[in-house]
C-alpha cells in the first residue's frame, strides 16, 4: 500500500480531512460526495468488517503499524502519513485516536427490505443530536434489536461522531432511512409490525405492560429532545409506551429511554 508522508495542511490529498468541526459543511458534503468519516483504528476495523472501503487514512506516525495491519496490504489505499501538528491544522481538533478513514459511504438500503427480515426495530424521528444517535446504535446492538429505521430529518448515523460514539456498531446494525409517516405506516402494517411510540401521555401504556405482552414483531418510536414524537407519528402508532418513572422526573434521555425499552423487549431463548 501507498504510504504518502504529507507536510503540508493545504495539500489537496487531505481534502477529505479538512475542517470535520464545521458541522454545516459536513453534513452537505458526505451525503452529496458518497463520504464518511471513520476514527480510530478499532471503528476503522468494523467499518472495513462490515464491507465498507477506505478511500484513504490519515495516520500520525505512532500509529503507522496498527493501520497497515489493519489494511493487510491493499495497495488501492493510500496511507497518508502526517505530524500531529499537521492533521490538527488540517481537521480542526486535535487528532487523539490514532487515525482516520475517508470511507466510501455505502447504497442506501429498502427499509422494507430491512422489515422483512427483523423482528425488533428502533425508529428515529428527527433526532438531530449525532451523539445521541450514536449511543441508541450502542443500545440497538448490544440489546438485541435488528435494525434501525431514522427518518429523514433525523442526524446522520455516518456522521463522525455518531459512529465514534456508538463504537462502530452503526456498520454492525442494519439501518435504513424512512419515508413520510403515511408511507410508513403502511409500510409497517404490510411486514407485520406493531408501532408503539414512547410518549408521555395519559393514555400510555407502562413498559412493563407492554412488554408482558408484546407481540413478534414490534418497531419501537423515539423522538427529540424536548419535543419529542411528531403527532403524525403518534397517529401512525398502534400504541402509546412510557417508562414509568419515579422521583419527580418526567422522563430520560432520549438515549438512556431507548435502552431501557430494547431490554424489557429484548428477544427470550
Amino acid at each position: 500500500m501507498p504510504i504518502l508522508r504529507v507536510t503540508d495542511p493545504a495539500d489537496p490529498r487531505l481534502r477529505d480531512y479538512r475542517d470535520l468541526s464545521d458541522v454545516a459543511l459536513r453534513r452537505v458534503r458526505e451525503p452529496e460526495e458518497g463520504l464518511y468519516i471513520a476514527e480510530s483504528a478499532k471503528v476503522i476495523a468494523r467499518a472495513i468488517a462490515a464491507g465498507h472501503r477506505p478511500r484513504s487514512v490519515l495516520v500520525q506516525q505512532k500509529w503507522l503499524a496498527e493501520v497497515e495491519a489493519l489494511l493487510a496490504g491493499d495497495v488501492e489505499v493510500p496511507i497518508l502519513l502526517v505530524e500531529d501538528a499537521v492533521a490538527e491544522a488540517v481537521t480542526g481538533y486535535a487528532v487523539h485516536r490514532g487515525a482516520l478513514a475517508a470511507m466510501t459511504r455505502p447504497a442506501p438500503v429498502d427499509p422494507r427490505a430491512l422489515l422483512s427480515a427483523a423482528r425488533r426495530v428502533v425508529v428515529l424521528e428527527d433526532i438531530v443530536d449525532h451523539t445521541n444517535v450514536g449511543a441508541i446504535f450502542r443500545s440497538a446492538a448490544g440489546l438485541g434489536a435488528d435494525a434501525v429505521l431514522v427518518s429523514a430529518r433525523c442526524a446522520d448515523p455516518l456522521y463522525r461522531r455518531s459512529v465514534r460514539v456508538s463504537m462502530g456498531t452503526v456498520f454492525q446494525v442494519p439501518w435504513a432511512r424512512l419515508p413520510e409517516w403515511r408511507e410508513a405506516r403502511a409500510l409497517f402494517r404490510e411486514t407485520g409490525f406493531t408501532l408503539a411510540a414512547l410518549a408521555l401521555r395519559e393514555d400510555a401504556v407502562a413498559l412493563d405492560d407492554f412488554a408482558a405482552t408484546a407481540p413478534a414483531r414490534v418497531a419501537v418510536a423515539f423522538g427529540a429532545e424536548g419535543d419529542g414524537l411528531s403527532s403524525d407519528a403518534l397517529d401512525a402508532a398502534d400504541a402509546i409506551v412510557r417508562i414509568p418513572m419515579a422521583g419527580g422526573v418526567d422522563s430520560l434521555n432520549v438515549a438512556a429511554a431507548s435502552a431501557v425499552t430494547l431490554w424489557a423487549l429484548r428477544p427470550h431463548p
